[in-house]
């Protein structure tokens, strides 16, 4: 007469370790996964705008050279030279990046201000430290601009990100709010600035975009 094996039997503690182990499989690391991708796009929109921040700063630094040039050839038009040192001023020291975007638009119409004053001026045309710095600057822009849409291209990828589900849900847990984009301030940038040729006020051109700031 044959005896059957033993059957095996499980300890007690085995079962829920493996409902534990399911859990993690399920919905833990589904969990860290989304957490560590948010986290990746969040940086890259970090790296964008530091990236962004460095052609803004060269802008930053361009400007009041060109101011000087062209304050020791024309002393009446002092109100766009208070608007450009407003705007340098609010976009010194350390600003979260939405502050740093709205200074930096209004640094841009101030420019966009200047420029249309210096074409109008026949005397500023002609000096050739006014030109390179203006050739500078018009480089500068186009780098901002390259700049501006990549770190768009990073923001709207990563507001997607966290606008959908179930990434909404995982967002809104761990504190991944909306990050602003670089949005040009259209009716600043366009505003026609008061020209004074001799005695009469004219109102200039607005400066066509294509030539002061890329889009």
């Amino acid at each position: 007469m044959t005896t059957a094996p033993p059957r095996f039997k499980a300890p007690r503690w085995l079962i829920p370790l493996v409902a534990v182990g399911v859990v993690l499989l399920i919905i833990v690391l589904p969990l860290v996964g989304t957490y560590n991708s948010l986290v990746n796009k969040d940086t890259a929109v970090d790296q964008a705008f530091a990236d962004l921040n460095v052609q803004l700063q060269r802008r930053y630094d361009l400007v009041p050279n060109l101011v000087a040039a062209v304050k020791g050839a024309l002393n009446q038009e002092q109100a766009v030279f208070g608007e450009i040192a407003r705007a340098r001023q609010n976009y010194a020291g350390k600003a979260p990046p939405d502050q740093k975007v709205a200074a930096a638009n209004q640094l841009e119409g101030a420019i966009s201000r200047l420029l249309v004053i210096v074409e109008n001026y026949p005397q500023l045309q002609s000096n050739k430290n006014i030109q390179d710095l203006m050739v500078q600057l018009e480089g500068t822009e186009n780098r901002v601009a390259q700049a501006r849409r990549d770190y768009n291209g990073v923001v709207t990828d990563y507001n997607r990100s966290i606008r959908r589900f179930p990434r909404n849900l995982i967002a809104g847990m761990f504190g991944f709010d909306k990050r602003p984009l670089f949005q040009l301030q259209q009716p600043a940038a366009a505003q026609a600035p008061q020209v004074y040729l001799g005695n009469t006020p004219t109102t200039a051109a607005p400066a066509a975009p294509s030539t002061t700031v890329a889009r």
